[in-house]
């Protein structure tokens, strides 16, 4: 047993920053754990959410659909704006992971998926955010695209459905030109389960 399994946190103050389509806060908290002073910390913590993403595979075709999307945060950090992701939303109250990763394929790529695999469910920043993503997985056929896609106007989205070969996907992680987070892990999840071509 590690020391930090007997480590505990005592939350001392959890104050609202801000609050808007997600919500920082403020948290004060003092630190306990074996062979170490109590120390106290103060961190803001992005409240997030969880949310669910999902890579679409014509296996047939060997080709992924992704959509390309305005980030402000890739923006501002000096990127280009718009990133190539797997389609992805948040998980809405009542809904299951898998349910949302369903939606956000129909209304963001326009494909009517009916099961997925479940990939993983990780933190994409556990240092400051409480959002936790779930991946899933899903082959798909031309027939199952029933919709253009490209999101909702009431949300005022705004995508571009982009097919690639899976390999050009993978060669445009490997160069630096998708860059989003849970699709590098989706594409790449994939790639060691994938059969080889021609098998």
């Amino acid at each position: 047993m590690s020391i930090f399994d007997k480590a505990r946190i005592a939350i001392l103050e959890d104050k609202t920053l801000w609050k808007g389509w997600s919500h920082l806060r403020g948290i004060s908290f003092d630190f306990f754990r074996e062979g170490r002073a109590p120390h106290r910390l103060s961190w803001e913590v992005f409240d997030r959410r969880n949310a669910s993403a999902i890579l679409l595979h014509n296996v047939e075709r060997d080709t992924v659909t992704l959509v390309r999307q305005l980030r402000i945060a890739a923006h501002l950090s000096g990127d280009h704006p718009y990133l190539l992701e797997a389609p992805a939303g948040f998980i809405d109250d009542g809904e299951t992971a898998l349910q949302a990763a369903l939606r956000e394929a129909l209304e963001e790529t326009g494909y009517k998926v009916e099961k997925a695999i479940p990939a993983f469910a990780a933190f994409m920043s556990p240092g400051s955010v409480t959002e936790k993503l779930h991946g899933f997985y899903a082959t798909v056929a031309d027939a199952d695209r029933i919709a253009d896609g490209g999101g909702l106007d009431d949300e005022k989205e705004d995508l571009e459905v982009v097919e690639l070969a899976f390999v050009e996907a993978l060669d445009m992680v490997d160069a630096g030109e998708i860059v989003d987070a849970k699709t590098i892990m989706l594409l790449q999840w994939a790639a060691l389960r994938r059969e080889p071509v021609g098998s």
